[in-house]
């Protein structure tokens, strides 16, 4: 972080929960070159991961263009211009051929378009027995899993990510460093304005954190339905 800008690059904190999508991909059977569509990749920490993890091609989709301006560093960075590529695109807009892709992977973004709508609408872009991999909030967990089969998935696993995770890998890191923040910038106005936003969110994990539970479905997409 720079005094100039006041951004919080809270990457750095979304990096901690790596681990778990680490997990999820190798709940996967071994793909050679897979063809990876991540839906909703922001500045995309999972999407960086996912290049990490296999040596195939991936388009990280997102609508917030200085969100894709921070993947486009990170790319480069990396020197994965070759494999990985931000388009700005909305969820609700989707236009790629039917049977594109091996893997449709979505981290925290189907909430925006609905669990059961988009397990059906993402369908047609997975080519035959491909896969789908969600993490969602963990509310309505049963019925999510019923939606699983009846959209046309079988469900290869799942595994959950209590509240407790959450906080300890990404809440309390980022509530210590908005507090050094504070205390550097502490005549900087702009820059307490980012942090008392940052800090509401906290705060509501605080006020609930049962709530902030999560889950992984891995899904593969069904031959005959």
């Amino acid at each position: 972080m720079t005094k100039r800008s006041f951004k919080i690059d809270k990457d750095i904190f979304r990096e901690n929960l790596n681990k778990y999508t680490k997990k999820a991909f190798h709940m996967l059977p071994e793909l050679d070159n897979p063809f990876i569509l991540d839906i909703g990749c922001g500045s995309g920490a999972p999407t960086m991961e996912l290049a990490r993890l296999c040596n195939g091609q991936i388009i990280g989709l997102d609508i917030n263009q200085s969100l894709l301006d921070d993947l486009t560093k990170k790319i480069k960075e990396a020197g994965l211009s070759d494999r990985v590529r931000p388009v700005k695109c909305s969820l609700f807009e989707l236009d790629f051929p039917d049977e594109t892709f091996d893997i449709i992977w979505s981290e925290g973004s189907i909430a925006v378009i609905g669990f059961e709508r988009g397990l059906k609408e993402w369908r047609r872009f997975l080519k035959p027995s491909g896969f789908l991999v969600i993490h969602d909030d963990i509310k309505n967990f049963p019925e999510k899993c019923e939606l699983v089969s009846s959209c046309g998935y079988d469900l290869v696993g799942h595994f959950k990510l209590p509240g407790d995770v959450w906080w300890r890998e990404y809440y309390s890191p980022l509530e210590e460093y908005i507090t050094k923040v504070r205390t550097e910038y502490g005549n900087e106005h702009e820059a307490l304005l980012v942090c008392d936003n940052e800090q509401q969110e906290i705060d509501m994990f605080k006020k609930n954190p049962s709530r902030y539970g999560s889950v992984f479905f891995i899904m593969q997409k069904m031959k005959k339905f």
